[in-house]
């Protein structure tokens, strides 16, 4: 019999190299290879053997402790290298996003005591974008519709095309970091609204080459993979990235903490303008689906203010789950799952709801869960059972697979456990799921959490992606019911 020591030694050694191949797997090797292990990763991530790699890893990239030290010791570094505050931007011009952020740079420089740094880069990791056709659809309209809310100009409904794309790179190429912000918003402006005279003009004073734009595109690009980041949009400060205009406010909370502020105020440089009340009275209701995911962070932080939302609005809501992410096959990135987790993890202190203890449940677990949904939702419990199943596994760090578990928590919903459990391990639930992917994949929404507001009829669906633009639903049910 093999002694426990050693046992114990291969099976760390074995979740070592199955934590380092899903999680930490950035070392440079041929193509063929990196194709070949790529799809051992994708594969092994599936799996339910991998759960304590990816319980760890998980539980690692959302910990506050970690992300306290984190900033800590770049502060320390910072200071005895004696640098200042430098803050990178990373710019893409045909990404929609980019043109909102680009209208806040002025501001954070007025503002802030700051080496600001702008940095061109292109397309985005091919591994950080699933289904390419809504990816592009809905941002183009997600950054519309909140532009107002910002109080920024943007009513493109098309993206801009190749050849105005280059004109906007080979322009911003050659532009000092001084000038950017100024001629940026223009070709941003210029771009975005098919105005190829304006890109002419700024063409006489600030031109480059094809190979000079590409270079530049390709060392942004670089620099932008190197602190671990996949889109444009971004703010980068010190080991911590901010996406988009809505992240912001945390890099401006950062550096005021670290006395770089400039003035006293308490202000944010772009807050939102929001109108919709904090409570709405109304003899009409709508409609809410939501789509939660059971693996997913962003879900989790979401689900309290959904019952918050049908506490204070008049709300029908229908709770629709679909497959997490790597249940459908989706790959996900080194860099995208580092990301998500640590900002799930900062968005959900600041929501309120806490990411503790992680434990994944992606395989069996997730599988036995969501069997047990249709009879569940059919007695009027869905979203409950939904929001149960998320804070064990994002909070308490419970096998939600286990099934003296869902037993117990069946019970809890005041449910009757021998009519439950007679769908347990059954695969009906896959034809529900996969249907709640279908209709939410009519409105461009890939990831989750999704809504759909509808009136009470069902009409007139207006698609949201994401638990950062709840604020635009209650926008939205506001416009309806007012």
């Amino acid at each position: 019999m093999m002694p426990i020591t050693i046992k114990t030694n291969i099976k760390n050694l074995i979740k070592y190299f199955i934590f380092n191949l899903l999680y930490i797997y950035n070392f440079n090797i041929n193509k063929n290879n990196l194709m070949i292990a790529k799809k051992i990763r994708d594969f092994m991530s599936r799996r339910t053997i991998t759960a304590n790699a990816r319980n760890a890893a998980m539980n690692n990239f959302s910990n506050y402790e970690n992300f306290k030290q984190i900033q800590s010791k770049a502060e320390f570094l910072r200071i005895e290298e004696g640098r200042p505050h430098k803050v990178l931007y990373f710019h893409k011009v045909d990404d929609p996003y980019s043109h909102l952020t680009i209208h806040t740079i002025n501001q954070l420089k007025s503002n802030y005591d700051i080496l600001f740094k702008p940095i061109l880069v292109g397309n985005n990791d091919s591994e950080a974008v699933y289904e390419p056709h809504h990816y592009k659809d809905y941002c183009l309209r997600d950054a519309v519709r909140i532009a107002p809310f910002y109080n920024i100009s943007f009513e493109s409904k098309k993206y801009p095309n190749h050849h105005l794309i280059s004109k906007a790179n080979n322009i911003l190429t050659s532009v000092s970091n001084d000038e950017f912000y100024e001629i940026a918003k223009k070709v941003s402006f210029a771009l975005w609204n098919n105005n190829e005279s304006v890109l002419n003009e700024l063409s006489i004073e600030y031109s480059a080459t094809t190979e000079q734009t590409q270079k530049k595109i390709d060392e942004g690009n670089k620099i932008r993979n190197d602190k671990n980041y996949y889109f444009g949009s971004a703010f980068y400060y010190e080991k911590e990235l901010y996406w988009g205009i809505d992240r912001l406010h945390y890099l401006e909370k950062r550096l005021t903490k670290l006395g770089a502020k400039k003035n006293i105020n308490d202000n944010y440089i772009y807050p939102l303008i929001l109108k919709a009340p904090k409570n709405i009275s109304s003899n009409a209701k709508v409609n809410l689906t939501y789509y939660p995911s059971l693996n997913s962070p962003y879900t989790f932080i979401s689900a309290k203010r959904v019952q918050q939302l049908c506490d204070d609005y008049p709300i029908n809501l229908i709770t629709k789950p679909v497959l997490p992410m790597l249940m459908r096959k989706y790959a996900i990135s080194t860099n995208k799952a580092r990301y998500f987790l640590s900002d799930a993890a900062r968005e959900g202190r600041t929501h309120n709801s806490e990411i503790k203890k992680i434990y994944s449940p992606i395989g069996k677990p997730a599988r036995r869960a969501y069997s047990l949904f249709p009879l569940i939702d059919n007695s009027g419990k869905g979203f409950e059972y939904i929001y149960e199943l998320l804070k064990a596994s994002f909070q308490d760090g419970i096998n939600i697979g286990d099934y003296d578990y869902l037993k117990k928590l069946v019970a809890n919903l005041g449910l009757d456990w021998d009519y439950i459990k007679q769908d347990l391990n059954t695969k009906k639930w896959k034809k529900v799921l996969n249907d709640n992917i279908d209709d939410m994949f009519k409105g461009d929404c890939w990831g989750v959490p999704s809504f759909k507001i509808t009136n009470e009829d069902g009409s007139d669906p207006y698609y949201v992606w994401g638990q950062d633009r709840m604020w635009l639903l209650k926008e939205e049910i506001n416009k309806r019911l007012s």
